[in-house]
């Protein structure tokens, strides 16, 4: 699973853009880098992955340009099991206001 967020002043342009991926990561337990394939895998170290049923919240920080008051944000969670091979879960588009007037 793949979460992108994108932040794009109210014109279309972009002021920030991140991406975090959810999945079990392995080593093959002689070092602490991270692995990929079934022969190598030997050692899980950590399991960022999302659990069916399970609720997860998540936080991200946005660093604002000066003057900027309104932002437009786009999040895509997509399951991409191989390069290439993306499969769109949830799409949420908002625009949200900071102006406390």
């Amino acid at each position: 699973m793949v979460l992108d967020v994108t932040a794009s002043e109210t014109n279309g342009k972009e002021i920030f853009r991140t991406s975090k991926i959810y999945m079990p990561q392995a080593t093959d337990s002689r070092s602490n880098h991270m692995v990929l394939g079934p022969d190598k895998k030997l050692g899980l170290i950590r399991d960022t992955s999302i659990q069916p049923f399970t609720p997860k919240e998540e936080t991200t920080e946005i660093p604002l340009p000066e003057g900027v008051t309104d932002v437009d944000l786009e999040i895509n969670l997509t399951y991409q099991p191989r390069p290439g091979n993306v499969y769109p879960i949830h799409n949420i588009k908002k625009r949200v206001s900071l102006d406390h007037r």
